[in-house]
């Protein structure tokens, strides 16, 4: 399954990043670990696992809002904000922050997904001080240095036009406008060509005031600390920031009803195929068996796409479709490239498989064999920190219990074969909203024009 992740300090490219670690349990060594709801002082909250095995320390924390808080006609704005909070704050430049950070091997990054805008920082036991002094620097008094903005916005534009030529990148972004259309999850979260230029620093200074508050604030920490320190080190972070946030409410939004098709021209010799349709929102009952039967369909090398695609017809080299959710929304999204004169083909080879799904659901076999998966691959998961502290930040976010990673497995165990059949038909019977991007289909079977070539 996935989760969209646009805009880290760097940009990230497709749609697909990060989001297995929304249902990964811990591995052996985090298993029997204590979970705490941790309350500092001046009343920040935390999941917290004290875990004393390397002197490391691991904290992920996000705030309501991200892309989905850009002001209109200026996309990016989020994402530009994650990009320079570490570039220059409090009475450090740019170049001085970074060196403090390198020095003490500090890891500290910021991202504007969909619905968060989200902070990772990790670090040596040791250097606990002074990481916590750096991000409370960068959430407080970021600079927005002209020289800096500029250099930032310079790179972010390198890379959207990178995208413009990338099939993948085009496949995603024509997807979401196909799904969502006007509606900020139809936008691309990093910014476009024309976006991009018009944002100013009093857009993104007003982003943080309105964004970074302490009342939709979510953290998980995971490391060697002690809970009276870690709780004076969050109220010495994250104590002084705004109280409440002024978010600009977001709509909730049912994903385009299917079928539905699109066409993007690029002249490259293999077609990407992006498909998909409405979801299933994450606090739905039939959740579970969601995610279960869409194991079946394209989770992975056993799953039915890959086996008929790939394996029977040779299509594709891979071929993937997962769930993906919102705070307002949910989709099921796949993806796929093919050779430029095979694209109909495969297209209607997804089709078929998707349409049998629907009609037929899964068979007991397929069923055991995708909880005995699911449940075993638990275990190999979380084996770092960071793993861990990312999963208990997300179960935060998707409003799960605390004791949800000890629940998890019977909840895998709880769907049954008429589960699975009816969010089958549920999920697919409506058909496919599908990106086709490549060559147009009269030049599919020629090859692909040379590049131009220059003295």
């Amino acid at each position: 399954m996935i989760r969209f992740s646009i805009g880290a300090h760097r940009l990230a490219s497709g749609l697909i990043a990060g989001a297995v670690l929304l249902f990964l349990a811990a591995s052996p060594s985090h298993a029997a670990a204590k979970i705490q709801r941790l309350v500092s002082p001046g009343g920040i909250e935390a999941w917290f696992v004290q875990d004393a095995t390397v002197p490391l320390i691991a904290m992920e924390y996000a705030f309501s809002g991200g892309a989905g808080q850009d002001p209109s006609g200026k996309s990016g704005v989020g994402n530009m904000v994650a990009s320079l909070l570490d570039e220059g704050s409090g009475d450090l430049d740019s170049k001085t922050f970074h060196e403090r950070l390198e020095r003490r091997a500090i890891e500290l990054s910021f991202s504007s997904t969909r619905d968060y805008f989200r902070g990772s920082l990790r670090m040596l036991k040791d250097n606990k001080d002074e990481a916590f002094d750096l991000l409370q620097m960068a959430l407080t008094s970021p600079h927005f240095d002209t020289a800096d903005v500029e250099r930032i916005r310079a790179q972010v534009l390198s890379g959207l036009r990178r995208d413009s030529t990338n099939p993948t990148s085009l496949a995603s972004r024509k997807f979401l406008e196909v799904a969502f259309g006007d509606h900020p999850y139809g936008r691309p979260g990093n910014g476009t060509l024309d976006s991009v230029p018009k944002i100013d620093v009093a857009d993104m200074k007003d982003y943080v005031r309105r964004v970074i508050a302490k009342d939709s604030l979510r953290i998980a920490v995971v490391g060697d600390v002690d809970a009276d320190t870690l709780g004076k080190l969050l109220d010495k972070t994250f104590g002084g920031l705004p109280a409440k946030a002024s978010l600009t409410p977001v709509a909730e939004v049912e994903a385009t009803r299917p079928p539905q098709r699109a066409f993007v021209p690029l002249d490259v010799p293999q077609t990407v195929v992006t498909f998909g349709g409405p979801g299933i929102r994450r606090y739905d009952p039939n959740f579970m068996a969601a995610y279960v039967v869409n194991h079946i369909l394209g989770g992975g090398s056993s799953s039915r796409l890959y086996k008929e695609v790939r394996e029977k017809r040779g299509l594709a080299y891979s071929v993937y479709e997962s769930l993906l959710w919102m705070d307002r929304s949910a989709l099921f999204i796949g993806n796929t490239g093919t050779r430029a004169d095979r694209a109909g083909e495969t297209v209607d080879a997804i089709e078929k498989e998707i349409r049998r799904m629907a009609e037929e659901g899964p068979n007991q076999k397929e069923l055991d064999e995708a909880k005995s998966y699911l449940k075993g691959s638990q275990m190999l998961a979380l084996d770092t920190s960071s793993k861990l502290a990312q999963a208990l930040l997300q179960y935060q976010l998707d409003k799960l219990p605390i004791d949800y990673i000890e629940k998890r497995n019977a909840l895998v165990d709880a769907v049954t074969l008429d589960d699975a059949r009816k969010v089958a038909k549920q999920l697919w019977d409506q058909g496919l909203l599908t990106v086709i991007v490549g060559r147009a289909p009269q030049a599919a079977a020629q090859p692909a024009a040379a590049p131009l070539k220059t003295n």
